[in-house]
């Protein structure tokens, strides 16, 4: 179907080097000894006396704005005979071409940075097809704006090789200063990529295949999809795509060719393992190479995986970032192998939040998702959890001498979240001591948010892993340690050069629900209101005190250090009958966020299998009303969310079973009847086990159908899931905020109108009561009726 003659300067291959490596010929200027190439035609011949042919080019490996290394795979469909292939006029050559489903497909190499002209032409130089292909550098970036200095490169101590420093003498690791003055020895921590093979022991380690060639003895084997029964060797690549590690692994045949890239122990489906934590940038990171990397249960089964420190949560929470090297991982996987039958994700917590925010921002970079433990963004997580410590340091002392605080369970009136008798708050005695009021117990606030908000907040709290080995000590020293900063290329900054801001309640009324509810009296409700304040601005913020740095020794010497709330950088009010300042978010950052694609608005047409061992009782962050506030945002951009399942399996007393691969088996029959019918809807393909369902701790099933989950999101009778696992809230849900969360900078009403529409139900306030609440909300209460400020 080829016919090949002449010579060129350019190559169309997948090819690789004898030691492994993929060698970027073009970019280094080296040509293969080739011939230009001659396309035949497939299935009749076409002259330009006939009919001209549709001619078909395409980029395969990403789309073709986004090229990344300098080579891409392509495919050309319905090209007639004696056509020729031109990468910026000049003559491709072949060295490895396959034709493949009625078209040839190869990777093309030798793409200059920039954009680049790919044209199919007819015998007398007729243009049938031209694509251009704009190519960026292999450590990146493409979208996400400058690379973020000081960084610390942990590649020689995660792979061992070429190494850049003597990571045990005096130079530490490589890093670059925020003007770009090298300080190290390697701008962006490369690595050129490299293979090894491993296989798996059958004591459940991973182990080097021996260099002789022999078979160990303790090799484990693995039964693959379509049943065959083999050893459990891996084929193992990894190096540096946008300076982050990347690692791709398959099952291989012992003592195979590298340079083969033999694909007959793969099912076709390649894995994406997405992985969550909490970061703020600064480094390359570490893999998870048994859990994730080279998840056995995954491997095992024929899949490919493909993974990054980049999309790895706890080295940053740069979506753009992690999007972009998502993309140019699995270029690097499509390049070498070809397109899979369909790339499915995996992960929890920030691992699930990238597929959710991926799947809208990037479609196609996975055909379905399996998120675990979901939230829908984690920037919107930072609007409620960011009143967590201003709402507990009211608790605590502002009102510590109210006695409803001194019950655990009430403290979910103000900060929405689980409280629980049954974990206990850790910091409870030393509160007593020290004339705090406490209760016994904690809620989720303390027991798995506490210290995230400085995290998020505070330019002085952060720091990056190793970074005490760097050379010259102190480079860190000018790092704004936030998440603002570390998404300063999405939030930009302010005229003193600090990151702007997205945390904002001005309006917020907190506890409102409760007071409607009887809980907490007018007088408490104004109280609250009145004393609970805001954040200070970046500028003013100190570092944070005990328990967070220092010790208990330094709590006896000054109990000043005393501050589990983050209190020293509050706006905290001091005098008594002046209110308290609240924040105000930067209306230009919040809009950013929305347009980058850093908050999750719904738009996600993919399979979605939403997972979540049922943790509530435990106060574990991963609270299970976020899988509700993901569907609800679908549902509002979309009308209906029919294309997510929403799982939950009971962890009461102890986890039960992992469903990642009921989930596997579902998402494989989902996407089997996609691909055998591609007109049908996403919703209309799915098959019967993808319903919304709950399980119990030994795995068996509860109940599943469409209204198991009635109640939550509607007035219908609760489902029998609903039933079974509570929900509880946040803050500005109780506030008055909508279920979905996604509410950064309330729209705004007078007080008077909130006293005559119904805002505060049958409460007649006296005179001096509306005095009051107008010297709180001077600018007016939330009207949540309204869209988002910032919402552009």
């Amino acid at each position: 179907m080829m016919s090949v003659t002449g010579s060129g300067a350019h190559a169309l291959s997948g090819y690789r080097g004898s030691d492994g490596k993929r060698w970027k010929q073009g970019l280094a200027g080296a040509l293969l000894v080739g011939a230009a190439l001659t396309l035949s035609a497939c299935g009749g011949s076409s002259s330009s006396h006939d009919r001209a042919p549709e001619v078909s080019l395409s980029v395969l490996s990403s789309d073709p704005q986004w090229v990344s290394g300098g080579d891409a795979r392509i495919r050309i469909e319905g090209a007639p005979e004696g056509a020729t292939l031109a990468l910026n006029g000049e003559p491709v050559t072949a060295d490895s071409l396959s034709e493949k489903e009625d078209g040839l497909e190869g990777v093309i190499s030798g793409l200059v940075l920039g954009d680049n002209a790919l044209t199919v032409s007819d015998s007398e130089g007729g243009v049938l097809a031209t694509l251009t292909l704009t190519n960026y550098p292999q450590e990146g970036p493409m979208f996400s704006g400058p690379h973020q200095y000081p960084f610390v490169c942990t590649t020689v101590s995660e792979f061992g090789k070429q190494p850049l420093v003597d990571t045990d003498g005096d130079e530490g690791f490589p890093v670059y200063d925020e003007g770009g003055q090298q300080i190290g020895l390697s701008r962006d921590c490369g690595l050129e990529p490299f293979v090894e093979y491993v296989y798996r022991s059958t004591d459940g380690s991973y182990k080097p295949m021996p260099e002789d060639g022999s078979r160990p003895a303790d090799i484990a084997t693995t039964t693959l999809l379509d049943g065959r029964e083999v050893d459990f060797v891996v084929r193992w690549e990894r190096g540096t795509i946008n300076r982050f590690l990347y690692s791709i692994a398959m099952l291989a045949e012992a003592g195979e060719d590298p340079d083969s890239l033999d694909t007959g122990l793969w099912n076709g489906r390649l894995m994406y393992r997405f992985q969550g934590g909490v970061g703020i940038g600064h480094t390359q990171g570490r893999m998870d190479v048994n859990r994730r990397a080279l998840q056995p249960d995954v491997l095992g089964k024929g899949y490919a995986i493909i993974y990054s420190t980049g999309t790895r949560m706890s080295e940053h929470y740069n979506v753009q970032v992690g999007g972009e090297t998502a993309l140019m991982v699995k270029e690097r996987f499509v390049e070498l192998y070809g397109k899979p039958l369909y790339t499915v994700g995996l992960g929890a917590s920030g691992g699930a939040i990238q597929q959710y925010v991926y799947g809208q921002n990037h479609p196609g970079l996975i055909d379905a998702a399996i998120p675990v433990q979901s939230y829908p963004d984690m920037v919107t997580q930072t609007i409620h959890i960011g009143d967590c410590e201003l709402l507990e340091y009211f608790m605590d002392a502002t009102d510590r001498d109210n006695d409803k605080w001194h019950t655990t369970k009430n403290r979910t009136w103000l900060v929405g979240l689980n409280a629980t008798d049954e974990v206990p708050d850790p910091l409870a005695g030393a509160k007593t001591q020290l004339g705090y009021g406490t209760a016994p117990g904690s809620t989720e606030c303390v027991e798995s948010w506490r210290g995230l908000t400085p995290l998020t907040m505070n330019p002085h709290f952060g720091n990056a892993e190793n970074q005490e080995q760097m050379q010259p000590a102190g480079v860190m020293d000018s790092v704004n340690w936030s998440h603002y900063d570390d998404l300063r290329n999405v939030y930009g900054v302010d005229g003193e050069g600090y990151p702007r801001r997205l945390f904002d309640n001005v309006g917020v009324q907190y506890g409102l629900q409760s007071f409607l509810d009887g809980h907490i009296s007018a007088e408490e409700f104004l109280k609250l209101n009145a004393t609970v304040g805001g954040w200070k601005p970046q500028k003013e913020m100190v570092q944070e005190g005990f328990p967070f740095l220092g010790t208990q020794d330094d709590v006896l010497a000054d109990p000043s250090t005393f501050d589990p709330w983050s209190s020293r950088n509050m706006t905290l009010s001091e005098d008594p009958s002046t209110p308290a300042p609240r924040t105000e978010g930067n209306l230009e950052a919040i809009r950013a966020a929305y347009d980058a694609g850093i908050v999750f608005h719904g738009e996600i047409d993919i399979p979605v299998i939403d997972w979540r061992p049922y943790l509530e009782e435990e106060l574990d962050m991963h609270n299970a009303h976020q899988s509700f506030a993901v569907r609800q945002r679908m549902i509002d951009f979309a009308g209906n969310a029919d294309n997510q399942v929403i799982w939950f399996s009971d962890a009461r007393p102890e986890e039960g079973p992992d469903q990642v691969a009921l989930a596997l088996e579902v998402v494989d029959e989902w996407m089997a009847n996609l691909l055998a019918d591609p007109q049908a809807s996403v919703a209309q393909s799915r098959p019967e086990r993808a319903r919304d369902a709950c399980f119990a701790t030994d795995g068996s099933l509860i109940a599943r159908g469409d209204d198991v989950w009635n109640g939550v999101l509607d007035e219908q009778a609760d489902g029998a899931c609903t039933q079974t696992f509570p929900l509880y809230s946040t803050s500005r849900i109780v506030a008055g905020a909508p279920y979905q969360g996604d509410v950064f900078k309330c729209a705004l009403k007078p007080v008077s109108t909130a006293l005559q529409d119904g805002t505060y139900g049958d409460w007649a306030p006296t005179a001096e009561q509306i005095a009051e609440l107008n010297a709180i909300f001077p600018q007016g209460v939330c009207d949540y009726s309204q869209p988002d400020q910032g919402r552009p």
